[in-house]
């Protein structure tokens, strides 16, 4: 009796002491979240935004600038391939569905046009997109999309030539002009481009007669940049130049004092405001076939086309914005509005052909 007593209270004491050290032996959890409300999961972190891989043939400062500023406002990573347009495309077409390429950009209306044929490029649909970009700086099936715009106009030096001598391109075949006009090579497509709307509007046979004729009024034969026709306005050798808008922005605000002299030496007349207007080509940009990232391509051509994008490019390349809610530089505003060409962007791909026959015709080197 007296032992079943002693059990008793050594099993009743053992129990007790079990008890203040907190009973069972805890279970330690080794994966899954952990959680301070049962139940409750903490949340995991939040994947990478990702990235969107661009071949372009742009190649100005203002453009990884903006690519720095989407990054910044998405996450999104921006990578940059450059290259001639030409390469680009064939590396397009070469690597098919093996691409990194996001989007292809070029400088070139025609450019763009054959990206499309060469069936290396997707249609991008977006309705910011369509909102920010007028239909005609758009192609017809989305199958690229304008950033921006540059005029190819007439520059002259006020010291020998009067804004009302001059009037459209096809005046410059005048004898009054002869041995004052100066102009890059045949082989630039800005003047291969400019050549192929004048066949647009005018003709082939027009067209070979005005490029004759531009020849025989020349200062001397063709060579150098756009910048170089303007340097060479004001050192004397021709009165007359024929170049890009943008390069006379780029020459007006130079680190170098003797090209912004230059820039601010000459002055630009926009011709054909009677008549056809002046010849516009296009910087744009085209989703590619085989893109791996097409929503934060979307997504970057979106910001390009957008207002804050179009007033950078504009302020510092001295483009004229595609988006018309876009402010332009102050440069832009004190030239003033003008009338553009109004023909398909696709035909400035199409008349490239006979426009390098008809300058090789002429004698334009």
């Amino acid at each position: 009796m007296i032992r079943r007593i002693f059990v008793f209270v050594l099993l009743t004491v053992f129990a007790a002491m079990t008890a203040a050290c907190g009973g069972t032996t805890p279970t330690t959890q080794t994966d899954g979240p952990t959680s301070n409300t049962a139940g409750t999961e903490q949340p995991k972190a939040s994947a990478s935004p990702g990235e969107v891989n661009i071949f372009t043939a742009r190649h100005y400062e203002v453009d990884d600038k903006l690519y720095a500023t989407f990054t910044e406002q998405t996450g999104i990573k921006v990578n940059v391939v450059k290259g001639t347009a030409e390469e680009l495309i064939e590396r397009l077409k070469r690597e098919g569905a093996s691409t990194s390429a996001d989007l292809f950009i070029t400088v070139d209306g025609g450019v763009l046009n054959k990206a499309k044929e060469a069936d290396v490029l997707q249609p991008l649909q977006s309705d910011v997109v369509n909102q920010n970009v007028p239909e005609k700086l758009r192609d017809k099936e989305n199958y690229w999309v304008g950033l921006s715009t540059r005029a190819r106009v007439i520059v002259y030096h006020p010291d020998r030539v009067k804004p009302e001598e001059l009037s459209t391109y096809e005046d410059l075949v005048n004898e009054k002009w002869k041995g004052r006009i100066l102009v890059r090579s045949s082989n630039n497509l800005y003047n291969q481009s400019l050549l192929a709307s004048l066949i647009e509007l005018n003709g082939e046979e027009a067209a070979e007669q005005w490029a004759k004729g531009i020849v025989a009024n020349m200062a001397r034969p063709p060579e150098g940049s756009d910048r170089d026709q303007a340097k060479a306005v004001v050192a004397g050798i021709g009165d007359i130049a024929i170049m890009n808008t943008y390069y006379v922005g780029l020459l007006i605000n130079s680190k170098d004092p003797e090209e912004a002299k230059v820039g601010k030496t000459i002055r630009v007349f926009f011709p054909n405001q009677q008549t056809t207007g002046t010849h516009v080509n296009i910087s744009g940009i085209g989703l590619t076939k085989h893109s791996k990232n097409k929503e934060n391509a979307i997504k970057l051509v979106e910001y390009l086309t957008g207002p804050e994008a179009q007033k950078i490019a504009s302020e510092e390349n001295f483009e004229y914005p595609v988006n018309p809610q876009a402010e332009k530089a102050d440069l832009l505003k004190s030239w003033g509005d003008f009338k553009m060409q109004e023909i398909d962007f696709a035909a400035l791909g199409r008349n490239n052909p006979k426009a390098v026959q008809i300058f090789d015709k002429a004698g334009w080197k």
